[in-house]
């Protein structure tokens, strides 16, 4: 969709949908810029308010990617309203609040309409400064990159769906889905990151695939290296895998190990929802960034590759940096 958009030529617009990246942002001064991105999505989980607080951490994620932080929201719903209580999108609202709330990001106001099915999101604007911006197309030959979740919601969510996993037994992707990047996000700019995006529908490869196809790139990525949500392989082994994610494999462009599996491709290209940060630093600031992020309590500080000079994108069993 973003390719058949137009460019601008207007010098205060910094990011725009040419680079493929997580958010949209416009010079407002010279030490301030706003940030604006919009998600929503069908309920990926049974639970409404874990649904709503799912969508506002992915929603403020984009911002986080950049480098900034939100300051308001709109919300975005589609509601079946001749089918599904009003009440049931409250308990939906009410836990995306809660996320919001510990964002510091407040709704202010929003749009709706009917729809034969639910869906819910949120418009974001958030604040950088154009100095500090995080872009996906800033690493350089050698930057370490890293990752701060685990791998895997898109396989677990669609266990859920497919009845192979309970509710209990999904509290793990919940909580994953649910954490915000903010930390991640300041402390990437608090050390000098070179580049970062977030790990959302088209999985690892894809979004990895931007980063190294926008400047010219490759990057190495050691799979041993990879935090995994639990069972989320050993799903992927008995083919409970999500469309997305076999698309994202099929349409990848990457020199694999022989020896990995198809279940341990798939979790490269799984899908995921609210993800984590992938992070590019050069390799003397990495130790500082993972002890920091470990610090802060973030759910992964995964050093998982290492980014070189030429092109393309290769995924190994293990490396030995």
């Amino acid at each position: 969709m973003l390719r058949h958009l137009p460019t601008t030529p207007d010098p205060n617009i910094l990011v725009d949908a040419a680079s493929r990246d997580d958010a949209a942002v416009i010079r407002i001064g010279s030490d301030r810029a706003l940030i604006a991105t919009v998600d929503f999505f069908t309920p990926i989980v049974d639970d409404a308010a874990a649904w709503g607080g799912i969508t506002a951490a992915n929603a403020l994620s984009d911002v986080y990617a950049m480098g900034g932080r939100p300051l308001f929201c709109l919300s975005v719903v589609g509601w079946p309203r001749d089918t599904l209580p009003f009440e049931l999108l409250g308990e939906a609202m009410q836990g995306a609040i809660r996320v919001l709330e510990g964002a510091g990001c407040p709704i202010v106001g929003g749009h709706s309409v009917d729809d034969p099915e639910p869906k819910l999101g949120f418009a974001v604007i958030g604040e950088v400064h154009p100095d500090r911006m995080l872009t996906n197309t800033g690493a350089s030959p050698g930057d370490r990159l890293i990752l701060t979740k685990p791998l895997g919601t898109g396989i677990l969510t669609t266990a859920l769906k497919q009845d192979i996993l309970g509710e209990t037994e999904l509290e793990e992707a919940v909580h994953c889905m649910m954490g915000l990047n903010m930390e991640a996000g300041r402390l990437a700019v608090e050390h000098q990151a070179t580049a970062a995006t977030d790990v959302t529908g088209f999985g690892l490869i894809g979004h990895l695939a931007n980063m190294v196809q926008e400047n010219g790139l490759g990057v190495d990525v050691a799979f041993e290296r990879l935090p995994l949500l639990s069972r989320a392989l050993a799903l992927a082994g008995e083919g409970v895998v999500p469309g997305g994610s076999r698309r994202n494999l099929e349409a990848s462009a990457v020199e694999w190990d022989p020896s990995l599996t198809e279940a341990e491709r798939l979790i490269c290209a799984d899908a995921q929802t609210s993800g984590g940060l992938l992070i590019a630093i050069p390799e003397n600031r990495t130790r500082a960034l993972v002890e920091a992020l470990e610090a802060a309590g973030t759910q992964a500080a995964a050093v998982i590759g290492r980014f070189s000079a030429g092109s393309g994108l290769r995924v190994f069993r293990s490396v030995s940096w």
